[in-house]
């Protein structure tokens, strides 16, 4: 640990102008929205707003691209970075091992409990797993200033059970902001509504930025959503600004990307290149990247995924992301961070309880041995088998040894589909999913559990985007030449509208007692959406975007 004082917090200054809080107020908004961060956060809009909607530009440009027919592929102008040889900075001593990562949400309990886990990380997530009420995001930097304090404590209004952070605690905090896609417009600068992003990062960075990087601990981030070494680019003058700002060396922020979109996995070598003073790892952020492939594909007549619950990191496309992604991160001195395990322990039934977990140990060992440096787990029941199986399998703190030099991935290994089939039970599930899932979000809740898996935004957009390329398949085969016939579920049932609106109207007995579950009282909100964002004629790019008006709609009539 460093010798000197450790830093006292930042005392408030004087308003600046051009910044303007919207909406309701929020319990302790005033603890985080300070006059000097909100002078911060005027002059990182000011500067990087202009970049940020360029960025976006480009990618609903490159979309239209790949609409038209265009496939994506290694780029020819930044060759020489992926032959060149080159390595990445110095990994810190603080994240040198990271075999086991819990994630979640950032409200007090989640917090308290993961750091309190065992995990060699946390990754505290206003993303997937956190509807960004500017509730949710207020109490979420809360709680972590307060974590990094070591203060942070909860009791539960329905039990009164009280929860507090261990002071013998070695989990790593890293924190995932926003997208750069998602705006927070509850915060607006000279009329415009603040990147969610940079509000998250700066946030947490004004406030804790100085005590973490005195303890070596950091400030780290996970940074999700990208598609190019551009946006890279833009993510490291941000942090560069910050550092400056806050009188920290350049480089102090460290990074791990997470590779869960497909044009990214074309340019892992230049994203590390890109940010290469301050990267530490790529992750596989498995269930977006199947998002993201849908997505992108989506105009696509041949490339059709089977149902959900087929698409494992087994089939040769996900496998070949995975392998690539561990090949290139260790050639650059990098980690390569494994995926997520969504399951959760199952009550009252041992049988399927072990069942369960017998496919987590299988995934953990498919990992390892494939030479993944970490993993993620959803619930901390999973940390202990995650554990064992990263221990069993890699005695030193990390892989980079394993080159995997047996690696030959080419675009088409990338880009070829799945075999497998549409079960009418994985058809209904899909909507139940995404109607559950977005009740839930409507109503604050980021992260939900549903039979048994814990559900995320990037789950439900892989259920949301296979029942709308499924079900406007004959229209984009009959672009394509293809006979415009509708796909069939494997009793031959056509997958057509007639099958969409049985699932909406029998959803109701499916769910039972709307109390029971959260956000029941959004239910009908959420069939809605669902039913308007799949029969539009264009996918909706991100759910979270498309609801986002619904779920700060109150606080903003307050305006």
């Amino acid at each position: 640990m460093n010798t000197a004082t450790e830093p006292t917090r930042t005392p408030p200054a004087q308003a600046t102008c051009g910044f303007r809080r919207v909406g309701r107020p929020v319990e302790g908004e005033a603890v985080i929205l300070v006059p000097e961060l909100q002078a911060l956060l005027t002059d990182l809009h000011r500067l990087f707003e202009s970049a940020r909607r360029q960025r976006l530009a480009a990618r609903v440009a490159r979309q239209a691209e790949f609409d038209a027919g265009m496939l994506p592929d290694f780029r020819a102008d930044t060759r020489s970075i992926r032959e060149e040889d080159w390595t990445v900075a110095p990994i810190p001593a603080a994240l040198q091992d990271r075999r086991v990562e819990i994630t979640g949400p950032v409200d007090p309990k989640m917090v308290i409990n993961a750091l309190n886990s065992g995990a060699s990380c946390f990754m505290a997530d206003f993303e997937d797993s956190n509807a960004p009420s500017f509730a949710n995001q207020i109490t979420g930097q809360r709680a972590l200033r307060d974590a990094v304090d070591g203060i942070l404590s909860f009791t539960a209004p329905e039990t009164g059970k009280r929860y507090a952070l261990d002071p013998a605690s070695r989990t790593v905090l890293i924190v995932r902001p926003r997208g750069w896609h998602l705006d927070e417009v509850h915060a607006t600068v000279d009329g415009e509504a603040i990147g969610g992003g940079l509000f998250d990062l700066a946030s947490f960075a004004f406030h804790n930025a100085k005590t973490l990087a005195w303890r070596e601990r950091g400030p780290y981030f996970y940074l999700p959503k990208m598609e190019c070494m551009e946006e890279a680019r833009l993510w490291d003058e941000v942090m560069a600004f910050l550092e400056v700002r806050l009188n920290l060396p350049v480089g102090t922020m460290k990074a791990t990307v997470l590779i869960e979109t497909l044009p990214a996995v074309f340019e892992m070598h230049e994203i590390l290149h890109t940010l290469r003073g301050r990267i530490v790892g790529l992750n596989c952020g498995r269930w977006d990247y199947i998002f993201s492939w849908l997505k992108t594909l989506r105009r696509h007549a041949d490339k059709v995924l089977p149902e959900r619950g087929q698409v494992t990191m087994a089939q040769p496309f996900l496998k070949a992301y995975s392998e690539l992604l561990i090949q290139t991160c260790h050639r650059r001195g990098a980690h390569a961070m494994g995926g997520m395990a969504a399951q959760i322990p199952i009550k009252g039934d041992l049988d399927a309880n072990e069942r369960a977990m017998q496919r987590v140990r299988a995934d953990k060992l498919r990992e390892v041995t494939a030479g993944h440096d970490g993993t993620w787990v959803a619930h901390p029941a999973l940390i202990p088998i995650a554990r064992e199986v990263f221990d069993a399998h890699m005695p030193t703190k990390h892989q980079h040894h394993v080159q995997r030099e047996d690696v030959q991935v080419t675009r088409d290994d990338l880009l070829k589909p799945s075999l497998g089939t549409i079960t009418r039970a994985g058809f209904d599930n899909n909507v139940e999913v995404c109607v559950r899932y977005m009740a839930a979000w409507l109503a604050g809740s980021g992260c939900v559990p549903i039979h048994h898996l814990m559900e995320d935004a990037a789950t439900a957009e892989i259920s949301r985007t296979q029942l709308w390329r499924w079900l406007h398949h004959p229209t984009i085969a009959a672009k394509h030449g293809v006979p415009a016939e509708p796909l069939h579920l494997d009793d031959g049932t056509p997958v057509d509208w007639a099958l969409f609106e049985r699932a909406l109207i029998n959803l109701p007995s499916v769910i039972g007692d709307r109390r029971a579950m959260p956000g029941g009282d959004r239910v009908d909100a959420a069939i809605a959406l669902l039913d308007r964002l799949t029969h539009a004629d264009t996918l909706e790019a991100f759910l979270t975007s498309a609801a986002y008006p619904q779920l700060v709609e109150s606080d903003l009539r307050a305006a």
